[in-house]
């Protein structure tokens, strides 16, 4: 009696076991039949025409510290990617109005154009910096992992916010500021 308890059981749950819906994305979108557009205003669309369509679109970059202009990857509401649009130029103005501003928002950089000073502290540096925005003051935990170096003279900050600080040519700033970083560095 028991064997039929436990088949009928097992039959019940596979009749209820909902079946997961697996999304498939386009390959090999062609830049031109891709469409970009707010609506409502607050929200992101795309629209890959004669294809589909989605509702909630977040744009990344592939390559965000070489490459800032190509290699823009569109996602959907799960974090996979739809198409990667190789370049930003390849879309009209129009969209890439709508792109730079959503790459503008996701990778907010403060251009440091002055050091006003730098303490170090048990690994920690505690910085006053004048920046594209105006003052700011931050925090860098452990200085070897959160600044990279860009270039020969550029610099990328992360403070413990996840905020980017970037100086984008080490010889452009005054002799003090030089100072404080190479202090800290």
């Amino acid at each position: 009696m028991s064997e039929k308890t436990d088949t009928s059981t097992e039959q019940r749950k596979a009749e209820h076991t909902p079946t997961p819906i697996r999304v498939t994305h386009p390959e090999n979108v062609e830049v031109k039949s891709v469409r970009l557009f707010r609506e409502p205003a607050w929200t992101l669309r795309l629209t890959i025409e004669n294809d589909r369509s989605y509702t909630r679109v977040k744009i990344v970059r592939a390559a965000p510290l070489t490459h800032p202009h190509k290699y823009i990857s569109l996602l959907d509401v799960k974090d996979e990617e739809v198409c990667l649009i190789p370049a930003l130029s390849d879309l009209d103005e129009g969209m890439q109005a709508i792109v730079t501003e959503e790459l503008d928002r996701r990778y907010l950089t403060s251009i440091v154009q002055k050091v006003n000073s730098v303490r170090n502290e048990f690994g920690t540096s505690y910085w006053e910096v004048s920046t594209d925005r105006g003052e700011r003051e931050f925090v860098v935990q452990n200085v070897s992992e959160n600044a990279q170096w860009l270039g020969d003279h550029r610099l990328l900050l992360l403070d413990v916010d996840g905020n980017r600080f970037e100086i984008v040519d080490l010889n452009a700033l005054d002799k003090k500021s030089a100072g404080y970083v190479e202090l800290v560095l």
